[in-house]
């Protein structure tokens, strides 16, 4: 055990020896260390470094009031004794108010080992006090909850460092003060006080599942906290205790997966939509086709049917627009190369995008392939430029680059539905307006749209968000309202080499067909229209509107049937079943599925399978007469 140190003032040599008797009677006897002058003392403070203080109350030039003080600010947790020959009660009470531990009388020495003792105790007391203050304040400043202790008033009693953080200040600054000190939010301040006050009058824990705080930057976080009583007004001084816990990250996934489970509902919707409006357009552009047949000579009302198709191919350009943000069109994906479907479109985008607007690209060099539909695609580049443009009529930059990346754990955790792995990098930025919280969150949406009245339909950007989610892909957006937009798609990366996706063969004069063909459609007209148009260009033609009607004419005709031409989702089954069905005891016949949409049976995700011919709707008499003599005549 460390020997006591007793730091003695002393200005009379007898007086000191009594004292350092009375001191010997102690077991262990303590150092003791003499010193008359104010010097000698100062220096003895921080040499000798004491574990009490013995001090005259009248020394020759230096007093016991000037001792005290340099003691208290050299050794404020050192125990200070007076030791003196005489003291009237209000001096002493004024050393023990100042920070004096005790005081003796030197006629009554026999007190101070006693004294002494009991002043080191009460300062041990008071160290282990302090290092389990320290602590605990170690402890709850480790914390990264909110640990904070308020009163009724709404002041900060106690605070850990997370919770000063939060305001963007300090423990000790924190102290003191209240919420509305630095939340600028006044109905979230109103709201806090409300709460604690409601807790320490019931005396009954709180709750609240999330609840939002403002920093003094203005940015919002959200909390879980639980609030607890610590003591009512009846006992005094109310209180209470508050733990919040940051799930801002939580909620802003849980914000991300329900705008996903709503697009997602949305798009299903918009995709049984465009399949039913895909038969009603396949008829009017099917019967016009025929019309004109027929009125080839009269120049008026070819151009009224002119008229409709014109209007019938912007409706079905509408369509197509809802399949692809459904995820519900026809993809024919290849392995491309998306440096190449960006040079590929570098004219086009330069005559799209106004004078006053820079058009900058940026591609990486051994950029990974991807395999998506290269159409798609540039559809995706063209929606994002334009959309860029249209956010600078004053001017400014378009820029795009690709880019190699690698979206880790720590990327998927802060974005739903995102699988860590390589990826190839597709990014369009502008220098616009940009856009709020508010907008973002809905910026995919069909239909949503900032522009004015007339320009635009809302479906550019969820004919995006559609494509590349269908493509397996993701895309997010970082934008800030006056600094412009950046849209990432990352589309998953393939060790292959990309393929040649070539040009598109011109089309052919039609050409009369030869065999028979069995039309399976429930919709009336387009089985009468698809009829029509087959049986003009030369073919046999047996229609059925449904399954079980398909299978009797099979069974009962006795000729061959070359195609089977059948509509993928019918009332009693679906269009693979059926060619399953049928081709069991025709295995030579061909199949072509149409639809508005494709089903599972056909499309996996909506990519076609190999070796499965499809004609997407609404098609054209013309077109649906050149598939068929392609599937027949196909090798």
């Amino acid at each position: 055990m460390e020997q006591v140190r007793v730091l003695m003032v002393e200005d009379n040599d007898n007086d000191a020896v009594l004292i350092n008797r009375e001191l010997a009677r102690l077991t262990p006897p303590p150092a003791v260390q003499h010193v008359r002058t104010k010097p000698a003392f100062a220096t003895a403070l921080e040499g000798f470094a004491p574990h009490a203080i013995l001090s005259d109350h009248n020394i020759p030039g230096f007093g016991g009031w000037e001792a005290l003080e340099i003691a208290q600010r050299a050794r404020p947790d050192v125990p200070f004794i007076l030791v003196t020959g005489s003291l009237d009660e209000e001096t002493a009470v004024r050393y023990l108010k100042g920070g004096a531990a005790d005081y003796i009388l030197k006629d009554r020495l026999v007190r101070l080992g006693p004294a002494l003792l009991e002043a080191l105790e009460r300062a041990r007391q008071r160290e282990a006090l302090r290092e389990q203050e320290r602590l605990l304040r170690q402890i709850i400043d480790a914390n990264p909850s909110l640990i904070f202790v308020k009163d009724w008033n709404g002041r900060f009693v106690l605070v850990n460092q997370a919770t000063a953080h939060v305001y963007g200040t300090t423990v000790d600054a924190l102290v003191g003060k209240t919420d509305g000190d630095f939340n600028r939010n006044t109905e979230e301040v109103a709201h806090f006080l409300r709460d604690d006050r409601d807790v320490m009058s019931s005396g009954q824990s709180k709750i609240i599942a999330e609840e939002p705080v403002t920093n003094p930057a203005g940015e919002t976080r959200w909390f879980q906290t639980i609030k607890v009583p610590l003591r009512s007004p009846a006992e005094g001084t109310a209180t209470l205790l508050g733990v919040a816990t940051e799930i801002t990250e939580r909620k802003r996934l849980e914000e991300q997966l329900l705008q996903s489970q709503k697009m997602e509902a949305v798009g299903q919707l918009a995709g049984g939509v465009a399949h039913d409006f895909n038969n009603i357009l396949t008829a009017i552009v099917g019967y016009t086709d025929l019309l004109a047949a027929e009125l080839a000579s009269n120049v008026r009302q070819l151009e009224d049917l002119e008229e409709i198709r014109k209007a019938a191919r912007r409706a079905a350009a509408l369509t197509r627009q809802l399949l692809a943000f459904s995820r519900k069109q026809v993809l024919e994906p290849r392995i491309i190369d998306v440096n190449a479907v960006v040079l590929n479109l570098d004219k086009m985008l330069r005559s799209l995008i106004s004078e006053n607007i820079e058009l900058k690209t940026d591609l990486a060099d051994n950029l990974g392939a991807a395999r998506a539909d290269p159409n798609q695609i540039e559809q995706v580049i063209m929606n994002l430029a334009i959309n860029a443009r249209d956010a600078m009529p004053d001017g400014g930059t378009v820029t795009i680059e690709t880019g190699n990346v690698t979206l880790d754990d720590a990327y998927a955790g802060q974005h739903v539905s995102v699988i860590p792995g390589e990826y190839v990098m597709l990014a369009v930025s502008d220098t616009g307006c940009g856009m709020d919280a508010k907008t973002q969150s809905r910026i995919f949406e069909p239909f949503f749209t900032t522009k004015p009245a007339g320009r635009g339909t809302g479906l550019g950007l969820s004919t995006v968000y559609g494509i590349v989610k269908q493509t397996g892909g993701n895309i997010w957006l970082y934008s800030e309202p006056g600094k412009g937009t950046t849209f990432k798609v990352y589309l998953p990366a393939i060790a292959a080499l990309p393929e040649d996706i070539g040009k598109v063969a011109p089309a052919e004069a039609p050409r009369r067909g030869a065999g028979t063909v069995l039309v399976v459609e429930d919709d009336e007209q387009l089985r009468r229209l698809t009829h029509r148009a087959l049986d003009a260009q030369g073919y046999t033609v047996l229609v059925a509107d449904r399954g079980g009607t398909a299978l009797d004419i099979a069974r009962r005709h006795k000729g061959e049937i070359d195609l089977l031409l059948t509509d993928v989702i019918m009332p009693d089954t679906n269009g693979r079943k059926l060619a399953e069905t049928i081709r069991a005891a025709r295995p030579g016949m061909r199949v072509l599925y149409m639809s508005g949409y494709p089903d599972g049976a056909i499309a996996s995700h909506g990519m076609l399978e190999p070796g499965v011919a499809y004609l997407a709707k609404p098609f054209t008499t013309e077109a649906i007469t050149r598939r068929v003599r392609e599937v027949l005549e196909a090798r």
